[in-house]
Parts: C-alpha cells; structure tokens; sequence
C-alpha cells in the first residue's frame, strides 16, 4: 500500500488551507468493529456508531481486508440487487471483477476504481478473478456507499471505470504528504468521478511527523477513516489509529497529522478523507436499497422479486 505513487512529490502541486480559514473541531473519534461481507471475505464496518446527521451524504464505508489470501481462499459476492445509491469500491491491492445487468464492468486492481450508480435498480456480482483464487494473495480495499437524493434515485444505472493514473494528484507545502483526490475536488483540482451528490474523496498517504491543513468547503461534512498507521486529527491533536474514524465539525479546513514513529508494517499513516454536501431527506435503508419511504422499499423488493431490477446475465460457454 498505496498503488499509486511519486518518488517525489514536490514536484505535484501544492495545497493548504488559507490563514483565515476556521479549523474544524474533532466532534468524536470512533472504532470500527471487524465482521464479514458476501461469501466470506473480512470488514472493518467504518461509520458503525456515528450519527446520520454526521455521515450524509455517506450511508456506509467498509474496508475491505487487508488479508493475506492463501490459495483457494479468495472470495466476493453472489448476485445481488441495489437501487437508490451509487457503490463506490476503491482497491488498493489485489484485483476484483465487477459485472451488472446493465452491461457495465470490469476489472479494478491497485488504486482503480469502480464506479456503480445503481438509481433505478440493478443486479451485480463483485468477485476476485479465477487467477486470483487459484494463486491466493493480498487483498485490500474500500466500498463506500453514497446516497442520491430522491429526484435521482430513479436514474438510470451508470457504471464509471477509474484507472488509478487517473487520480488527481497533489501535496502538501513542504512534501510530506501525497493526496490522491479520487472524487470531486480539493483547492480547484478535480478528481475524476463524476458524482451525482457533491462530494470529495481523497486518499492521503502522510509521512512519519507530516501534517496537513486542507481548505474544506463549509458546505460538507467532514470525515476521516484511518486505513494504516498512527497519528492525530485536529487542531488539538486527537490521537487516531488504523480502523478509527474521525468525525469534524464545521469549519473552513481540516487538519491531520502523522505521528513521529510509525509501526513497522505500516510505514506511514493512510487516511481517506470524506466530505459531501448533506440531502437532509428522509432516508428509508433496508440491506441494499436506499430510498426515501418505507413504501418505496416494500416497492423496491416487489420490483427485484419480479425480475424488473434485472436478470442475472446468461454465460455462454
């Protein structure tokens, strides 16, 4: 970890937040607890304990490993429905293939990204492929869920394929720290998803004792998952460690510092850093959909028993 590099980034440019701008306090710092997704495979359950109000636009985030597979081991998801959301599965190792119904797929390995806006409904399988499982290997990843406001639950699905050259890459002022902006934008430089709900999404790879302070746009909320390593969040300096969450208040910036000595498998401190702008909807959450009313849940499982979500495409040998 991380796929995606530079041997020197002083020669990116350089982002911090202005002088003026209101730091954002720490409101809470919580610990994900560890359980298991689709047929098998381990997760750390990121947002578990935080209030909503805190997390909107963001439903839920899982990171995905890391685990060592051995082979034979590898494992994914059967087929299952979605409407309502976009799933957005980030891999930093190993490599996982994605297929819906509505003819979007591909295969993700080291910083891609995939990009599913179920809206309307579909199925999908998310599975590591043959190879994969043959040979065993590293395995380590994220999915977040990002929720669509009521006028877009009902879109059409859209599936966006992000390679990890792709990604915007920037540093902090004296090169201590490498942002990855996978979705929306940081001090005018973009990302490459498209999204539907305004957000950011940075991965951050910090070096021992580097620190940040990121312009935050007040209209976000503000977010921040320890992927590896040690260090504080905070103007106070909050300590927070690998599968802990941060959650920030209002404010102008945001700052996150890594600690001076970092354990041996974990070099540096990797934090993927979250901001959108609330819905404040109401929000109807039953396994995977997300609607707005328990109606339009109940509606949604009757579409997905009576086939109209999709079928589960025919392979041809």
């Amino acid at each position: 970890m991380p796929a995606v590099t530079v041997e020197n980034p002083l020669t990116l440019p350089r982002v911090s937040a202005s002088a003026g701008a209101v730091p954002r306090p720490v409101l809470a710092v919580t610990t994900a607890p560890g359980g298991f997704e689709g047929e098998g495979f381990p997760v750390r359950r990121a947002f578990a304990g935080i209030n909503y109000q805190y997390l909107d636009p963001f439903i839920m985030m899982d990171q995905m490993g890391e685990v060592e597979y051995a082979p034979g081991e590898p494992k994914g998801t059967p087929w299952h429905p979605h409407r309502g959301f976009e799933t957005v599965t980030y891999l930093i190792d190993g490599t996982f293939v994605h297929q819906d119904s509505h003819g979007g797929g591909g295969t993700i390995q080291n910083g891609d990204t995939q990009w599913m806006t179920a809206g309307s409904g579909l199925l999908h399988i998310e599975a590591p492929p043959e190879s994969l499982v043959v040979s065993g290997g590293l395995f380590h990843g994220l999915q977040l869920w990002v929720n669509l406001p009521a006028s877009d639950k009902m879109m059409d699905p859209r599936y966006q394929d992000i390679r990890g050259g792709q990604v915007q890459l920037l540093t902090s002022p004296d090169g201590g720290a490498l942002l990855r902006v996978i979705a929306g934008e940081l001090d005018g430089h973009e990302g490459p998803g498209i999204t539907h709900t305004p957000i950011t999404m940075i991965h951050a790879t910090l070096r021992p004792g580097a620190e940040i302070t990121l312009p935050w746009r007040e209209e976000f909320n503000g977010l921040a998952y320890v992927l590896a390593g040690r260090g504080a969040v905070g103007t106070d300096r909050r300590p927070v460690h690998k599968g802990q969450t941060a959650v920030f208040g209002a404010g102008g910036s945001l700052t996150v510092r890594a600690d001076e000595s970092q354990d041996s498998n974990s070099p540096d401190l990797e934090v993927v850093l979250l901001g959108g702008r609330p819905i404040r909807e109401p929000m109807a959450h039953y396994g995977p959909f997300v609607m707005n009313s328990r109606a339009e849940l109940q509606q949604a499982m009757d579409d997905f028993q009576a086939g109209r979500l999709g079928t589960v495409p025919v392979e041809r040998g």
